[in-house]
């Protein structure tokens, strides 16, 4: 009891006039951000949506103009950073679910639609990509390349997770929330961009039209996975195309923070980063078992089963969505792989989604101490560490508990796709697919879902997105009740 008496003396609620300030500043950024989309479909022809559009940025810059301006104090608090996550997530996903709707989709799958894109899942519930506009194509994948933006301002600028990420991510022990990371934060959002210059150039430059180098260059830096083809890569023609893709994706999975940090220490740096060689070895796993189970279930197309193996796996890995092939056509072997995958993800740091490689590094650290335990005297002490970095007990329970909600996201979501009749392991599939926001399908989710599972998709993408916890720390109700820092 003295402990929970310590721990509410300890605890303060989150402060409103900061959690406007900051979403307010967001807002501007977003309202800034979706001129783009609103020019694409003006020019395009799209008179009413560019008006849609229009409306966003207006409501985006007034609730920014009032709120962003507050004077707050400069120490935010981890709850407040991780409410300010959550609900520029959840509101900017709702907010472009408007415009969208203006390219005659209902409100469920435009909600669906723009939830995926925010999100950088890639999930969809539509078909004839083929046949829509070129300025709703374009706008979806706007959708994921500024999702990953948001990532990467909100998430990698260490307003989630302390301790070890910290470190990965070559700041010192101390790191102020707001002011701290905003020259990390500049120089990230510059190599962002880059990439995502360097990988549209390279797309047109191996001979794709410009609207698909745009699109899949958005999509893969983000590791998105929007595609202008139902059959997603498979609708691309040219093997050189599909194969910069997939390195695009690959570098959207790397911690952001490497690039200029190997431009500055030199590129052995990144080379020698365990979460990089970690990432590199999963991804060959990946590929390897893949492999393996397509061609034990279709030994007659060897050499196509390699190149599916490596497109696909890579794409599971980054937490892409990207695929070569229908995955409904896929042995359970295969799938299964394909779900673990997705459950990993990418590094921290990137714009990928998953548990990270750096929690798994965790957690098999926390499994060799246990292990290691057995074999020294009562009294002894060792610890666990991580690429030679001592693990405090704050990461290590911030690990397993990430761990114990995810895996509880996932077994609830599954049950309820269980009781509408969907087979096991594809439902599975698509639920960790859209928990660990990489948008493979094996056709559970489509036009036909039930709206009410649609929904529930749509919780489960945004909680992948900002890491459950945030969702949570949001709904909670002392979170916002109670006492409240000076």
């Amino acid at each position: 009891m003295a402990g929970a008496s310590a721990i509410r003396g300890l605890r303060f609620a989150v402060r409103v006039p900061i959690i406007a300030k900051y979403l307010g500043q967001a807002f501007l950024v977003l309202a800034v951000l979706t001129t783009v989309p609103a020019t694409v479909a003006a020019v395009g022809g799209n008179s009413g949506v560019a008006l849609r559009y229009l409306v966003v940025i207006l409501v985006f810059a007034i609730c920014g103009g009032l709120t962003a301006w507050i004077r707050v104090p400069p120490n935010m608090q981890r709850n407040e950073a991780l409410v300010i996550t959550a609900l520029v997530f959840a509101l900017s996903a709702g907010a472009m679910s408007y415009p969208l709707m203006g390219y005659g989709i209902a409100f469920i799958d435009a909600l669906f639609e723009a939830v995926s894109g925010v999100t950088t899942t890639g999930l969809t519930t539509l078909g004839n990509l083929e046949e829509r506009p070129a300025a709703f194509l374009f706008a979806r994948a706007w959708l994921q390349w500024v999702g990953g933006l948001g990532v990467l301002a909100l998430v990698l600028a260490l307003l989630i997770e302390p301790g070890l990420a910290v470190r990965r991510l070559g700041f010192g022990e101390r790191v102020d929330l707001v002011g701290g990371t905003r020259s990390h934060l500049r120089r990230v959002a510059q190599v962002y961009v880059i990439i995502t210059a360097i990988g549209i150039l390279v797309l047109l430059a191996a001979g794709e039209p410009i609207l698909d180098a745009i699109v899949h260059g958005l999509a893969a830096v983000s590791t998105g996975g929007f595609s202008n083809y139902d059959t997603s890569l498979a609708g691309v023609e040219s093997i050189a195309a599909k194969v910069l893709i997939t390195l695009l994706s690959l570098a959207g999975a790397i911690s952001f923070s490497w690039y200029y940090l190997g431009y500055y220490r030199h590129l052995s740096s990144l080379l020698r980063e365990p979460q990089f060689r970690a990432l590199l070895v999963l991804c060959a796993a990946s590929v390897l078992v893949l492999f393996v189970f397509m061609s034990l279930a279709r030994p007659e197309r060897a050499m196509e089963n390699l190149a599916d193996a490596a497109f696909i796996g890579i794409s599971a890995q980054t937490t892409t969505g990207f695929s070569s092939l229908p995955l409904a056509e896929l042995d359970a072997g295969s799938k299964l792989t394909l779900i673990v995958s997705m459950f990993i993800g990418g590094e921290v740091g990137s714009t990928s989604g998953g548990l990270k490689v750096l929690r798994l590094m965790v957690l098999l650290s926390l499994v060799r101490l246990l292990v290691q335990q057995t074999a020294i005297p009562a009294a002894g002490r060792i610890s666990a560490t991580v690429a030679g970095n001592t693990l405090e007990s704050s990461e290590v329970n911030w690990t397993v508990a990430l761990l114990v909600v995810y895996l509880l996201v996932t077994l609830l979501s599954w049950a309820l796709f269980l009781a509408s009749g969907h087979a096991p392991l594809d439902a599975l599939f698509d639920v960790v697919s859209a928990l660990s926001t990489s948008g493979l399908s094996v056709g559970v989710v489509s036009e036909g879902l039930d709206p009410a599972l649609k929904a529930v998709l749509c919780l489960v993408m945004l909680m992948g997105r900002v890491e459950v916890i945030a969702v949570l720390v949001l709904l909670y109700p002392r979170s916002w009740l109670g006492r409240k820092r000076g």
